[in-house]
């Protein structure tokens, strides 16, 4: 779309652009096509575009990808892209505010990419909510003023280092690709913007860490980043003791530490048992036969490396919206590294019984002490779920969950609908075993749930 189309779409729409919602369209059509090439989009892709407003961006990738769903704040214009889109089915318009969209039906149509022209005052908030880990994207490119991608690569030591430098580059590799100048836009504004693109973070190039407590524990000394980060960190933790063991000086302030010191403050910080053990090889498991009668202990390695009958738990926890948390398994575990599984799951000790089990598996991965439990299945062992005799439980819990880093990458609850239309689109995404947990789950629980 050149100038002259643009400005008539904005015409006929009645829209006046809006200084407060960050209306600056895109009406260099060379740029625009330049940007898109950027997201290096297949056939395969669900593309999501976050503000189209009036598709100088969205033209260039509809004949593209498998899927495009648009994200628009202003009405005008998301009613505006239905109408052009109309004979297009593979094109889907939401009049949303794209900082409080829900990604989570993105995760059955991955591949996803994600692509944005986004307003200043709230791009952060956007790119929070589609890329915080865990998300389903996989790939980004996005234009925001020059001023506010500075601050995303920032390095410590420069100026414009902070809290956004941090919560970006925890998870991705940010890199500017190019400056656009002002008049490229309509209206123009006062200061160029950037292209920047952002592809994920090697998970495994930094140690295992809880992302919601680093947020919070930068939050709160970026809060006044002038002091001393240890007034403002928790005092249960000797911070001299930490400070000498990571090699940080006592006295640093929060925008001297390097993202890889913040991940290791972190881990000093949590308080979890079992924040950096993925699984323990030498435990002692019972080793029973087709009738789940015991015969002999080994430990967890003999068990997993010859594939002998063993018992396990599964518990599916919903909350009062009737969603049902799932797990993202953590990439250092040996068995089902990355993939998504039960809200809980776990082995039974020796001579532990099932019931007690599950509850010291939900306190040790969820942080769930005090709910009641649902016995709604055993399932006997197959190669598919790794040989065990498992127990299946649900459970009700509407409260906060805390995880060991190590073993979980994210808890997030999920809708049983969606839950069932991305296993059926991408069964591979999913421990071998959940399936056959779900598909019991359902049956027992009802649709409601």
């Amino acid at each position: 779309m050149n100038a002259t189309q643009i400005h008539q779409v904005l015409e006929n729409t009645g829209v006046t652009p809006s200084k407060s919602m960050g209306q600056n369209f895109l009406v260099d059509e060379n740029i625009a096509r330049w940007i898109v090439s950027q997201l290096e989009i297949t056939p395969e892709d669900c593309v999501v575009e976050v503000g189209p407003g009036t598709g100088a961006l969205t033209e260039h990738m509809a004949p593209l990808c498998r899927k495009l769903i648009l994200v628009e704040f202003d009405a005008r214009l998301a009613e505006y892209q239905r109408q052009r889109w109309a004979d297009c089915p593979h094109v889907t318009v939401h009049h949303a505010d794209g900082a409080s969209w829900d990604p989570r039906p993105l995760f059955a149509e991955r591949p996803v990419k994600f692509m944005g022209n986004l307003p200043y005052s709230a791009g952060g908030a956007i790119l929070a909510n589609f890329l915080t880990s865990p998300c389903a994207v996989e790939r980004a490119v996005v234009m925001l003023q020059k001023e506010f991608i500075d601050r995303i690569l920032a390095q410590p030591g420069d100026e414009a280092y902070g809290l956004l430098s941090l919560r970006m580059q925890m998870d991705w590799i940010p890199k500017a690709l190019k400056t656009v100048p002002p008049e490229a836009f309509s209206p123009r504004p006062k200061i160029d913007s950037t292209v920047m693109l952002l592809t994920p973070r090697d998970p495994l190039s930094l140690p295992a860490f809880d992302h919601k407590l680093m947020d919070e524990l930068m939050r709160r000394c970026f809060a006044q980043r002038r002091k001393q980060m240890h007034k403002q960190l928790p005092e249960q933790t000797e911070w001299k003791e930490v400070a000498a063991r990571l090699g940080i000086s006592p006295t640093a302030r929060p925008e001297e530490l390097g993202l890889e010191e913040w991940v290791n403050v972190t881990n000093a910080y949590d308080p979890h048992p079992l924040a950096a053990v993925p699984q323990k090889d030498d435990e002692l498991l019972d080793v029973v036969d087709e009738q789940n009668q015991v015969l002999r202990q080994a430990t967890r390695k003999e068990i997993h490396d010859t594939g002998l009958m063993h018992r396990a738990v599964h518990i599916l926890v919903f909350n009062k919206n009737h969603d049902c948390l799932l797990q993202q398994r953590s990439l250092l575990k040996d068995r089902h590294p990355g993939v998504w599984d039960s809200s809980a799951a776990g082995h039974l000790d020796t001579g532990e019984d099932y019931e007690t089990a599950a509850r010291r598996e939900l306190e040790e991965e969820l942080g769930i002490t005090d709910t009641r439990l649902l016995h709604l299945a055993d399932l006997p062992p197959t190669p598919g779920n790794g040989m065990e005799h498992v127990a299946l439980y649900a459970a009700l819990y509407n409260g906060k969950v805390h995880f060991p880093a190590a073993e979980i990458s994210g808890v997030i609850p999920f809708p049983a609908a969606l839950i069932d239309t991305w296993l059926e689109r991408r069964p591979q995404d999913f421990a071998c075993s959940f399936a056959e947990c779900w598909k019991i789950a359902r049956t027992m629980l009802g649709n409601e749930e």
